[in-house]
Order: C-alpha cells, then sequence, then structure tokens
C-alpha cells in the first residue's frame, strides 16, 4: 500500500524512454554528468581559497613570545 513495484517503475521508465528517446535521454544523462563534474570541481576550488586565505591571515596576525613583555622595560609593582 502505497508502495512503487517493480512493474510501476518499469512501465514509466518505458514511457520516458517512449517520450524522449533513447538519444536525448542520453545525451541528457551527460549533461547532467558534465554539470555535477562541474559544480564538485568550483566546491573543491572554493575550499582550495579558503584555505588559502586563511593561511594567509595567520600568516599576517603577530605572534606573541614570552620576551614581548620585555619591549616597554621592566615592570614594577
Amino acid at each position: 500500500m502505497g508502495g512503487v513495484s517493480i512493474w510501476q517503475m518499469l512501465i514509466v521508465l518505458a514511457i520516458v524512454v517512449l517520450l524522449f528517446g533513447g538519444k536525448r535521454l542520453r545525451s541528457l544523462g551527460s549533461d547532467l554528468g558534465s554539470a555535477i563534474k562541474g559544480f564538485k570541481k568550483e566546491m573543491d576550488d572554493e575550499k582550495a581559497n579558503n584555505a588559502k586565505k586563511e593561511n594567509k591571515s595567520d600568516d599576517q596576525k603577530p605572534q606573541e613570545t614570552e620576551g614581548d613583555d620585555d619591549k616597554n622595560g621592566p615592570t614594577r609593582h
């Protein structure tokens, strides 16, 4: 009840093939595959750019060392 059987899916697939034809479905599949590849490539490029920006901002931050307190002279209490 409410489930889709294998026969129903095969009938729908046959109707889709009859409507669009095998050649057009093949081209749609290849277009979809290339779009997904392009999307993944852009996501990887964005991650790489973010990592470069993060590394660059870490390099620009001054790093504190223990000797930084001595620059102002001895501390008086």
